[in-house]
């Protein structure tokens, strides 16, 4: 089953908020996307209910197995994809925004390749 691009970038921004303030609550995944709280209160209902998080007494919001592959999947993605755009001459900034809209769409195969090439060449 593919999962949609925005359950991935939920998925995402929970892994990040939580390397950068050890716990995440909804709130911070609103803040952090710019999106309303109702909204992603209803994204975290069903991410909970597909087994992608699970919540703790204390409302923290914590990655499954299956939640923190996907997430770790396109983190990997974002940040390899962003370098081999900053080596080609893009500005960080707009490396990192493009390269989160690549993250989603490019094959496997284009993305192994890609990771390939700057491994070989010593670019991450």
């Amino acid at each position: 089953m593919k999962i949609k691009e925005s359950a991935e970038n939920y998925l995402e921004a929970i892994l990040m908020l939580k390397s950068k303030n050890g716990n995440v609550r909804s709130i911070d995944i609103a803040n952090y996307l710019n999106f309303t709280k109702p909204s992603v209160s209803v994204a975290m209902k069903s991410f909970r209910e597909e087994g992608y998080i699970t919540v703790d007494a204390d409302g923290g919001i914590l990655l499954t197995e299956k939640g923190l592959a996907i997430a770790e999947k396109m983190f990997e993605r974002h940040q390899i994809i962003a370098k081999a755009l900053m080596a080609l001459g893009v500005d960080e900034e707009t490396a990192y925004e493009d390269s989160c809209k690549i993250e989603h769409d490019i094959s496997s195969l284009s993305f192994e390749k890609i990771k390939e090439h700057l491994t070989k060449h010593n670019i991450f």
